[in-house]
C-alpha cells in the first residue's frame, strides 16, 4: 500500500486520548486502530501480531539468517494529544513553493511564525484543514513501521534479524507504558519513531510531572463579602503568579525546563487547576516541585487549608540508560549518514514511550516521525520524510546483521 494512503488511513481513526478515564486504553477510538492494525500485519505475513486486553499491539517477524543479529522493536503510540479533534478526515497535500500555506478562511501556516517552511520549499507537504490536528504525531510513526514491514515482505532477500512491533495506547496522557509487556516483547533494544523533523535522533529527554489542584472557596453575597468571601479564581491566579515567569515554555528552550498550566476551570466557589512540570535536570527537576509545594502551603497558611495538591511522576530522563548502551544510538546514526540524512542530535523537549520503557530495562531512543508543530491544527509533514523514515528502518535492519558497533 502507498504510504500515504496508509497514512491517510489511520489518520481518519480518532484516538484522541482523555487524561480523566483511568482505563487502558482511555478510548474506545484506539482499540479500533489496534484492531485494524492487527488485521493489516496479518495480511503482511506477522503471523503473531496480536491486541491485549489493553489496547496493545505486538508483532514479531522472524529472523531469515543465521547471523549474529540483535533482536531489535520498533515501536510507536496510536493515540493523539488531547488537545484538539483527534480525527483528521480532510488532509491536504500541498506541493510547496513558499510563501504560506491556507488551511482555512482562519488559519494560515505562516512563514513568520513558522520558519522551517523555508527548509520545505519543493516538497509535498501535508497538512489539516485547520479544524484538526494531523496526527502525524505518532501515525506517521505508525506508518513508517508499517511500511518496512511490508518492505520486508516483499524483499525477502534483505537478511535481517529478529524484529519485534509494538503500538502502544495513552502515551500523550503519559501512561503508554504502563502496561507494556517488556519480557513479551523480548527485545534487546528498540527505538521509537516519536520524533519531529527528519534526522532527529534523541536520546535525553524531560524528567516529567503532573500536579493536580482542588481550591475550595468561600462564596457569600458579594454585598456582604468583607473579610468573608475568598475567591478561588483569584487564590488560582495569585498561585500561578507565585510562579516563575520565565520558567514558562514560551520563554524557554533548549535544556531550560518549565511549568505549564494545562487546565483552569472554576468559580468563586472552587476552581481545579492541572499543570505538566519539565526539567532534564533531574535536581531543576525536583526544585520546580518544591517550589510548586511551598507556594501551595503558603496560601494554605494565608487563607486557612484551602488548597489540596498532589504530584504525580511521569517519566525521568533516559540519558543515563542508553549511554552505557551508546552503540544504538551509533547503529541509527550511521544508518542515517549511509542514507544522506544528517543526524540531529538534541535533547527532546518533551517525552516518549522510550523514556519510561528505557528505565523497564529495555533501552529505547528515539527516531524522527517526520512532522512538524504537533499537538494542534498546524500540524504537518512532508511526505518525503515519511518515505525516508521506512528507509531508514530498513537500513538500520540490515546493518545490525553482525552489527559490532
Amino acid at each position: 500500500m502507498d504510504a500515504v494512503k496508509r497514512f491517510f488511513k489511520y489518520i481518519a481513526v480518532d484516538t484522541k486520548s482523555n487524561e480523566d478515564n483511568p482505563e487502558c486504553p482511555s478510548t474506545k477510538g484506539q482499540l479500533e486502530l489496534g484492531k485494524m492494525l492487527v488485521q493489516e500485519l496479518h495480511e503482511l505475513g506477522v503471523a503473531d501480531a496480536e491486541q491485549d486486553a489493553h489496547g496493545y499491539v505486538y508483532g514479531t517477524i522472524p529472523a531469515n539468517t543465521d547471523k549474529k543479529a540483535p533482536v531489535i522493536g520498533f515501536i510507536a503510540h496510536m493515540d493523539t494529544a488531547p488537545d484538539l479533534d483527534g480525527k483528521c478526515v480532510n488532509p491536504q497535500i500541498v506541493h510547496y513553493k513558499g510563501g504560506d500555506i491556507k488551511l482555512n478562511e482562519t488559519y494560515s501556516l505562516t512563514v513568520k511564525e513558522f520558519p522551517f517552511l523555508n527548509k520545505l520549499i519543493g516538497e509535498d507537504i501535508i497538512t489539516t484543514d485547520g479544524t484538526t490536528l494531523l496526527g502525524a504525531d505518532d501515525k506517521s510513526g505508525i506508518t513508517i513501521i508499517m511500511g518496512m514491514v511490508e518492505y520486508l515482505r516483499d524483499n525477502p532477500q534483505v537478511q535481517h534479524g529478529t524484529i519485534k512491533i509494538g503500538f502502544t495506547p495513552d502515551e500523550e496522557i503519559g501512561r503508554g507504558a504502563d502496561l507494556f509487556d517488556v519480557k513479551k516483547f523480548g527485545a534487546d533494544f528498540a527505538y521509537t519513531i516519536d520524533g519531529g523533523e527528519i534526522g532527529e535522533l534523541e536520546y535525553e529527554n524531560f524528567n516529567a510531572a503532573s500536579a493536580k489542584i482542588e481550591i475550595q472557596g468561600k462564596n457569600v453575597h458579594p454585598g456582604t463579602a468583607k473579610n468573608i468571601m475568598i475567591n478561588s479564581l483569584r487564590v488560582a491566579g495569585e498561585l500561578d503568579s507565585m510562579l516563575p515567569v520565565e520558567q514558562k515554555p514560551e520563554y524557554t528552550e533548549g535544556y531550560e525546563g518549565f511549568f505549564l498550566l494545562t487546565h483552569l476551570n472554576g468559580a468563586v466557589d472552587h476552581t481545579s487547576m492541572s499543570y505538566i512540570i519539565r526539567d532534564h535536570s533531574t535536581d531543576k527537576f525536583e526544585q520546580k516541585k518544591t517550589l510548586l509545594r511551598n507556594a501551595v502551603a503558603f496560601l494554605n497558611t494565608k487563607y486557612g487549608a484551602i488548597i489540596t495538591l498532589s504530584i504525580t511522576d511521569s517519566y525521568y530522563n533516559m540519558r543515563g540508560q542508553i549511554e552505557p548502551h551508546i552503540e544504538i544510538i551509533d547503529l541509527a546514526k550511521k544508518s542515517m549518514e549511509e542514507i544522506g540524512i544528517t543526524p540531529i542530535i538534541h535533547p527532546i523537549r518533551g517525552g516518549t514511550d522510550g523514556a519510561r520503557l528505557s528505565f523497564m530495562g529495555l533501552p529505547c531512543p528515539n527516531i524522527f516521525a517526520g512532522g512538524f508543530n504537533f499537538h494542534g491544527r498546524f500540524e504537518c509533514i512532508p511526505v518525503s520524510s515519511i518515505y525516508k523514515g521506512i528507509d531508514l528502518l530498513i537500513r538500520i535492519i540490515e546493518n545490525a546483521v553482525g552489527y559490532k558497533g
